[in-house]
């Protein structure tokens, strides 16, 4: 059995680490790269940064902020935000990301997920999907793209699914019911998409206590589980965490 992944997740603007609800009221939570290190120090497997105004802003990720977060840790780290071609990717996996996140882009041009399978390869891809409920879809949630500011009327397995067969090696789900709420992931969706695809899906959104995190792998068949405000804020240790969820019979590293 594949260990599960718990990925602290950095939402950068204007150069600061960042933290809202449902996405909105976004609140100071830090210095990029003095989280990054010590998530790096403290048992994350994995972490990610999302420049999450880059897209509505028209301009590129932070590459220089990038740099300096990949010279100081030394876990995998994922980077997203204001990619739009081949250029953007190839920038930021030289800058040191081991691999890149794409979101509104993939759905207004769906043909860059091939383009970077092929150029990057699979494993560098990865399609971040927000989603907001909504039963008059299939499976009862919508796709929704610019920072979760823009409805597609496309359902998100329907995508998750296109996301696959395209090359994505990856997809990074987000609740936006659920995020920053503390209420526990959308273990719903989650499994709908992770019983559906063969690539591993990141749950994101809605992480409170370590019960969520227990849930989401047990429940939502999450391949791994992401967070913020409750790493940022010291209400949740990463290695308290994952020795609660090794008790649970769920396989983790230590």
């Amino acid at each position: 059995m594949l260990a599960k992944r718990i990925i602290p997740c950095l939402d950068i603007k204007n150069g600061r680490t960042v933290k809202g609800i449902n996405f909105l009221s976004l609140a100071d939570a830090g210095d990029p790269v003095e989280n990054a290190v010590r998530y790096s120090q403290s048992g994350a497997d994995e972490l990610v940064f999302l420049d999450i105004t880059a897209t509505v802003e028209n301009r590129e990720t932070l590459s220089q902020l990038v740099e300096r977060i990949a010279e100081s840790i030394n876990i995998p780290f994922t980077v997203g935000g204001g990619i739009k071609s081949e250029a953007d990717a190839y920038k930021l996996l030289s800058s040191g990301a081991d691999k890149i996140s794409i979101n509104s882009m993939a759905v207004r041009k769906p043909d860059i997920i091939s383009t970077f399978a092929e150029r990057f390869g699979s494993q560098c891809v990865v399609t971040a999907v927000d989603v907001r409920r909504n039963e008059s879809f299939p499976s009862s949630y919508e796709v929704y793209i610019d920072g979760g500011r823009t409805p597609t009327g496309i359902d998100a397995l329907s995508w998750c699914k296109e996301c696959q067969e395209r090359g994505a090696g990856e997809i990074l789900l987000t609740s936006m019911n659920a995020d920053g709420t503390k209420a526990g992931f959308s273990c719903d969706i989650t499994k709908k998409v992770s019983t559906n695809l063969s690539i591993p899906v990141i749950a994101s959104g809605g992480a409170g206590t370590m019960e969520h995190f227990s849930d989401v792998f047990t429940f939502g068949f999450a391949d791994a589980a992401l967070a913020a405000s409750v790493f940022h804020y010291h209400e949740i240790d990463i290695i308290e965490l994952k020795r609660y969820l090794q008790k649970q019979g769920i396989a983790v590293r230590l």
